[in-house]
């Protein structure tokens, strides 16, 4: 297993975001993350990344205790994060905001070799003949691919992508999925979490649900989808639910 995360519970003061969460990520699959509006996905994701540290439990990366260590540690161990919400360093071109994610990875490149492996991770989301352009100058589906080839440039194993599909339509969407899907097939595993049910139901080997900061359903994508406690989960927000059914 390249990730297990064991019994991991997370309080903020009186708030019970996460209680006793416990699940293995087999390496080289695609596992998704989800769950109604404030159920702890991107809680979890902070404390798997190094964000926040546990009240208790235990996440092992690559056979390795990492519980509490700090973001830039878990980085450097092969891991790699793309955020919902994209911050790219405006003042900088689009290769010079990839260029960060090299220098600050797995590899540590110099800013010589980590302008090569920016060159590298552009091609593969599609970016490359944008290399020059100020990265301000991106529109919304362009910075998602932009905050991609960061997180790739870190050379991670594991690459947690917290909603990439939000923001775009529905001809962005699918060939953002094919790029997830190349990433896999490159060997990088992958935890997702994603509020569009359709491409989360299709694109995933496997998908676990949090709801209240508790994992309640885990399993394969039909399974989960016709899971009573996921169903019944959704069923506050109607059109989740159907888009959940539809599955």
């Amino acid at each position: 297993m390249i990730l297990q995360v064991q019994d991991v519970t997370k309080r903020f003061g009186g708030l019970q975001a996460l209680t006793e969460v416990t699940f293995d990520l087999p390496e080289g699959q695609i596992l998704g993350l989800i769950g109604p509006n404030g159920a702890g996905k991107t809680t979890l994701f902070n404390v798997i990344n190094g964000v926040y540290a546990p009240n208790r439990g235990k996440v092992i990366f690559r056979g390795e205790d990492i519980t509490g260590l700090p973001s830039y540690e878990v980085a450097r161990r092969g891991m790699a994060r793309a955020h919902q919400v994209v911050r790219p360093l405006t003042e900088l071109t689009v290769r010079e905001n990839v260029m960060v994610g090299a220098c600050f990875g797995r590899e540590g490149h110099s800013l010589g070799l980590a302008a090569r492996k920016a060159d590298e991770a552009l091609a593969q989301v599609g970016l490359v003949e944008r290399a020059d352009q100020p990265s301000g100058n991106l529109n919304v589906a362009q910075k998602k691919r932009l905050e991609l080839a960061r997180a790739l440039a870190a050379r991670p194993y594991l690459l947690l992508l917290d909603e990439v599909l939000a923001g775009l339509n529905p001809s962005e969407i699918t060939p953002m999925m094919e790029t997830i899907r190349s990433i896999r097939d490159e060997g990088i595993t992958i935890l997702m979490i994603e509020h569009v049910m359709q491409a989360i139901m299709s694109i995933s080997d496997r998908i676990i649900v949090l709801d209240y900061g508790q994992l309640i359903a885990a399993g394969k994508p039909e399974e989960v989808a016709n899971n009573p406690l996921v169903i019944e989960a959704y069923l506050g927000d109607p059109d989740m639910t159907a888009r959940l059914m539809a599955e």
